[in-house]
């Protein structure tokens, strides 16, 4: 059969040559390809690359994850309450390029506290479709103002929380704004990664994910206050690039169930995407 080569998020895949679709209609029918390689009637010379290189980091904005009315009351209780050096919860090397507060590891305020930032990730269909989370910390809550900062790392692989819970792996950061963008100056998230370097600064009660493996940053906050909590989860599918392809195939089945229903392309999409769950899951 006569093919011709395209590019799929950096995989050069071989296509029939009476293909018609441009290339502008290549990312829509992404996931059909996948499925069409994973059933050998395509060809690829990459087949880790689709959709996204094993060395590409998803990152996600999830809006509203946290209601005005509880944004409130968590700042309002975290007004009241002390804050201790954020190195506390840091090894040797974060040690020397953090600086700000934070509550303590296990405090019963930041337990509090945590457990509604928990169950309100836990009850949002997009993180748990992105994340497909498997355990997650206990969220902690950290403070930065008047020039504080931390400098470029990349979080430790293994977390072992104070409250007798068993150690994990961290494979997906998140950070849940508390302050709205105008209460302070600087203080921007930046997270690097192959398609280059994103300032992230969101709304109060929004989220970002992103891959605990990135080297990220927080600028310093020259005025103001920047109040987040932050967390770590251990995914059951432990590669990004896998969790990135199962999300992308899950929101395109989400779309072609609003425009069809439940057809037979509909659950059989539905169908693929269990069994790569199945195969790439770890419990």
């Amino acid at each position: 059969m006569k093919a011709i080569l395209i590019r799929v998020h950096g995989a050069v895949c071989v296509r029939p040559a009476h293909w018609r679709g441009g290339m502008e209609t290549v990312d829509m029918f992404a996931p059909f390809l996948l499925l069409a390689i994973l059933a050998g009637q395509w060809q690829c010379d990459n087949q880790s690359a689709i959709f996204t290189e094993k060395d590409s980091k998803m990152m996600l904005h999830i809006p509203g994850v946290l209601t005005p009315e509880q944004v409130t009351q968590f700042r309002q209780r975290l007004a009241q309450t002390d804050w201790v050096d954020g190195r506390a919860s840091v090894g040797a090397q974060g040690a020397q390029v953090k600086r700000n507060r934070q509550l303590a590891e296990g405090s019963p305020l930041a337990l509090e506290l945590g457990e509604i930032v928990s169950r309100a990730l836990m009850a949002n269909p997009l993180f748990f479709a992105a994340v497909l989370p498997l355990r997650i910390l206990p969220p902690f809550f950290n403070s930065y103002a008047g020039g504080q900062h931390y400098g470029l790392h990349i979080d430790g692989a293994i977390r072992t929380p104070k409250n007798g819970m068993q150690s994990m792996r961290a494979d997906v950061s998140s950070t849940v704004f508390l302050s709205e963008p105008d209460e302070y100056e600087g203080g921007e998230l930046v997270v690097v990664d192959a398609y280059g370097t994103h300032e992230v600064k969101l709304p109060a009660g929004d989220v970002i994910v992103y891959p605990s493996s990135s080297v990220h940053q927080v600028l310093p906050v020259t005025s103001g206050e920047r109040i987040c909590s932050f967390l770590w989860t251990q995914s059951m599918v432990r590669e990004d690039w896998k969790r990135s392809m199962l999300f992308e195939l899950d929101q395109n089945i989400q779309s072609v169930r609003g425009e069809h229903g439940d057809s037979p392309a509909t659950v059989g999409l539905t169908g693929h995407y269990h069994n790569l769950l199945r195969m790439w899951a770890e419990m």
